[in-house]
């Protein structure tokens, strides 16, 4: 197909998305358009500043698959991913945030090319939540090359590089704020652009930010914006605190520090100010076996269990349970002992909450705060207990009642 055609389907593409869906089409706006004709881009990719395409695969899509691959580039740039990666591995983030936009622009009414990643499993779920259920399908790739983060892959993401390079920007890369590009470049690049710099990174997510912001609330007044877009958007718009401190915060609020205004010493001298006392306090921990939480993950729990029980003064009665407790249950961590994880246990059944609460009862025991790490997938005690709950949930199931705390 002449220049002058794919041209015009990818004009005509980002017009279709600006007037039926101006969520999507207002992001498009902000990425310039960039023919690559190099083995680095056989498909579409981005930067987190302009849209590159190779002419022959824009060809063979459809106009609608064309609607699709310039939302996808565009959205991973509203969400962030080229900011969010941290330390995780390259190769199954970037598959973590392909499973992650796909069903989105899907459920959109959009029309995914062939080879688009696509898992109702991971429905509704972030990149974060889906990165580290992908144990089995790290030997795909994505279709596109997230060219914000790497160097120099033969195709999609797939050369597994974890070590992310520190080069200086692409100058000729750079988009002016506020200038987005209304047509199609000329130019054909001949090498990749060199990846964002960490202040690359944190400017641009402010500016994808305000544009994700920005382009939610005209197609709101629009009235075009609903289902699984806008629940998501509504979630990043909100304010994020990481899991570490919000079970803090929980967790010390239900510390039983407060101050005594007994009668003083007579030796106190002259001024008489009121004494904090402090309470330990009682703190059950219970942790879903059933198969679905690795080794790890209880670790990484654990230890900032262990970490917060110190700071509290707190003593752990720690239970482990599937569809029935452990054997060897309950394993018991005064304040000043280290909180490990036994050895002797075992897991791999159903999962029921129910025997841990039924347990506490059971030892008419009346803890300051339950803290049950889990997937939420299991059946729930029927009616809430008398003393606060805070589900941790690895994955995107709900829990009836209590706090709930997303683990990321």
């Amino acid at each position: 197909m002449a220049r002058v055609s794919i041209d015009t389907k990818l004009a005509a593409a980002r017009t279709r998305l600006i007037l039926d869906k101006p969520f999507l089409g207002a992001l498009v706006l902000r990425l310039p358009m960039e023919a690559v004709e190099s083995d680095w881009c056989p498909t579409t990719a981005t930067d987190a500043r302009r849209f590159y395409y190779n002419s022959a695969y824009i060809d063979a899509l459809s106009l609608d698959e064309t609607q699709f691959v310039l939302a996808h580039e565009a959205l991973h740039c509203a969400l962030s991913h080229f900011a969010r990666r941290q330390h995780r591995t390259r190769h199954r983030w970037d598959l973590a945030c392909d499973y992650a936009i796909n069903p989105l622009l899907v459920d959109d009414g959009l029309t995914a090319p062939p080879g688009s990643l696509l898992l109702n499993q991971f429905r509704g779920m972030t990149a974060e939540e889906i990165y580290p259920l992908l144990d089995e399908f790290e030997d795909q790739e994505t279709l596109d090359n997230h060219a914000y983060d790497s160097t120099n892959p033969t195709q999609g993401s797939g050369q597994h590089q974890n070590q992310e390079s520190r080069s200086t920007p692409n100058s000729e890369a750079r988009e002016s704020e506020g200038q987005p590009s209304s047509s199609t470049s000329s130019g054909e690049p001949t090498s990749e652009p060199k990846p964002l710099t960490p202040d690359e990174r944190e400017t641009l997510s402010v500016q994808w930010q305000q544009r994700l912001a920005g382009a939610a609330q005209q197609a709101l007044q629009a009235g075009k914006l609903g289902g699984a877009l806008a629940r998501m958007i509504d979630h990043l718009l909100q304010p994020q605190l990481p899991w570490r401190m919000l079970l803090a915060r929980y967790l010390s609020s239900n510390a039983r520090d407060d101050y005594s205004f007994m009668r003083p010493s007579r030796r106190e001298g002259d001024f008489i100010l009121p004494s904090l006392r402090s309470h330990q306090i009682e703190l059950v921990v219970a942790l879903d076996t059933s198969g679905s939480i690795g080794d790890n993950d209880f670790e990484q729990f654990l230890s900032e269990i262990d970490a917060l029980k110190g700071q509290l003064r707190a003593r752990v009665t720690l239970l482990a349970c599937d569809a029935a407790l452990a054997e060897g249950s309950p394993w018991v961590f005064e304040a000043w002992e280290p909180l490990r994880l036994p050895s002797d246990f075992r897991g791999g059944g159903g999962t029921q909450f129910s025997p841990v609460f039924d347990w506490v009862e059971s030892q008419t025991m009346q803890p300051d705060t339950l803290v049950y790490f889990t997937d939420a997938e299991g059946r729930f005690p029927d009616s809430e207990p008398h003393y606060p709950v805070i589900w941790l949930v690895k994955g995107k199931a709900k829990v009836p009642w209590g706090q709930r705390i997303q683990l990321n």
